[in-house]
């Protein structure tokens, strides 16, 4: 039998045994040696087939192949360009933003978008009424839709439990009731806002309170940038999904990173359970936030020991561990994102008993605070320790350039003590002056308003630069010097423009993190 080959095998067409009436699986062994007939052994039954039950079919979220309806709840910074881009990419899809703001909804669909943001126009102009929509029909579209980006605001909260660092969730949680009130079928809900830690727990539980349908709900934070919103969104470092780590939450979680896979390689979609996507947005801008208090940590020192923090921030930027980017420094950091974000995560911690982890954090915001109020201070004292009834010229009054954004932006407290200082101001900006018209508003003839830079420096005592705009290293630094009194003072918040030349032009120059070159004896 050296040469036998044994096969066993399960018999179903028995001649006597039918699957119809079988109770027991039988196995046979076929005995084959060379140049003989088979040889059938029965082998005694081994298991009984249990009897299958019928399992209760359990509700889950149909999740489509395709999610060909898109919706957007929230039409400002955040949803307009991000659907926009989707609607580019993606032209079998339809795209709806809506929002309960009538005024910004007629803007998308005009040549006067609600805010200015490079290549936005040109999307926006491409897309309208293609397949990107914009509606105040907030129930009609959740009807349609097959997925709900959430992208609605969460400031930080002025009033009660968490005042000046918990996130304000009064929006979120209207917008979900209105969801489920809305929805005709099963749902995916992604979370586009920033929001805190298990965020998404709560709004699934809202969302599924005595609701007719399932909901999945995902986290796909943001991670744009002012002033490259678009070409973040075309050619993204990467996209972050998060669910629950169940089958319909992996499925759903599926159905979206689709959407972005049209045009986002495979390898920057990363996907996460969904506690870990909410974190990582609040990490990432805290991370952010903090290398650019760290630099603005250098300027006092570099300013008393004649160290130049352009030179130093090179330096240790050339460190392949800590890379170049945002160790610039400045007046501080401003936006809709990063203070916000911090203060959320300072409360997070503090709710959580991390004391320490609250204070380092907490201390992020506390050196952009300083930076800002240092600024003014050095202001004051260089122009003889007192600015009252002196004209300054403010240029720039976004918090940073190419974007006419103006929340949170340094050039707000910098006016703002300066009025206080009963200085005359002259607010000039190529996008932002109606934001700053608003927010100034309280000042009275203390602050006007001026388009033109050569205008707004026009008998001024001292300039001072709070927006990186590339214009403004580009103006006529001679006639500017010619309009001023004298002595003329200009005060460089974002270390852009050069110092030394400005100096031989007979400036008084005082930059950030730089010595002070003053023609005073």
């Amino acid at each position: 039998m050296l040469n036998a080959e044994f096969r066993t095998i399960l018999v179903f067409n028995h001649p006597t045994i039918q699957p119809s009436n079988l109770s027991t699986v039988q196995l046979f062994t076929f005995i084959f040696a060379p140049s003989t007939t088979p040889t059938i052994r029965t082998i005694p039954t081994i298991r009984t087939i249990p009897t299958i039950k019928t399992i209760p079919t359990m509700k889950t979220v149909k999740t489509p192949k395709k999610l060909t309806n898109i919706l957007c709840i929230g039409a400002g910074y955040v949803g307009g360009p991000t659907m926009a881009m989707i609607a580019k990419k993606c032209p079998d899809r339809k795209v709806t933003v809506v929002d309960i703001n009538a005024e910004r909804i007629a803007a998308w669909q005009s040549d006067a978008l609600p805010f200015y943001e490079p290549g936005l126009k040109e999307v926006v102009a491409e897309t309208l009424g293609r397949n990107l929509f914009f509606s105040t029909d907030i129930p009609a579209a959740i009807a349609e839709a097959d997925v709900v980006f959430v992208a609605v605001n969460t400031p930080t909260k002025t009033f009660g439990q968490g005042a000046g660092r918990a996130a304000d969730l009064q929006y979120w949680e209207k917008t979900a009731h209105e969801i489920r009130e809305c929805a005709t079928h099963d749902l995916i809900v992604v979370e586009k806002s920033t929001l805190p830690v298990r965020t998404a727990t709560a709004m699934k539980r809202v969302l599924e309170s005595g609701g007719a349908h399932r909901f999945e709900v995902l986290s796909n934070p943001e991670f744009l940038a002012e002033g490259t919103a678009i070409a973040d969104l075309e050619k993204p470092d990467r996209v972050l999904v998060g669910s629950d780590e169940t089958p319909t939450g992996a499925a759903a979680r599926e159905a979206v990173v689709d959407i972005y896979a049209e045009w986002v390689p495979r390898d920057r979609i990363l996907t996460t359970n969904v506690w870990s996507s909410e974190l990582s947005k609040l990490a990432a801008n805290a991370f952010l936030a903090q290398r650019i208090s760290s630099v603005n940590a250098l300027t006092e020192l570099c300013e008393r020991t004649g160290a130049d923090v352009d030179e130093v921030a090179r330096a240790i930027g050339r460190d392949s561990r800590i890379g170049p980017k945002f160790l610039r420094a400045g007046v501080g950091f401003g936006g809709s994102c990063f203070k916000k974000d911090i203060l959320n995560l300072v409360y997070l911690c503090e709710q959580r008993g991390l004391t320490e982890a609250a204070a380092y954090w907490n201390s992020v915001v506390e050196m952009n605070e300083h930076q800002e109020t240092r600024f003014v201070a050095e202001m004051v004292h260089a122009m003889f320790n007192t600015v009252a009834g002196k004209r300054i010229a403010i240029l720039g009054y976004a918090f940073k350039a190419d974007t006419s954004d103006t929340r949170e932006t340094p050039a707000k407290v910098v006016a703002d003590l300066l009025a206080e200082e009963r200085a005359q101001l002259v607010v000039c900006d190529p996008y932002a002056l109606p934001n700053a018209r608003k927010e100034l508003a309280r000042h009275g003839d203390l602050v006007s308003f001026e388009e033109d830079p050569y205008t707004a420096v026009e008998g001024a005592d001292a300039v001072a630069v709070l927006t990186d705009w590339r214009q403004f290293p580009e103006l006529d630094w001679a006639r500017i010097f010619a309009r001023m009194r004298k002595p003329a003072f200009v005060f460089d918040g974002r270390n852009c423009l050069d110092r030394r030349e400005l100096f031989e032009l007979g400036f008084h120059v005082r930059a950030i993190g730089k010595a002070p070159l003053s023609h005073f004896a």
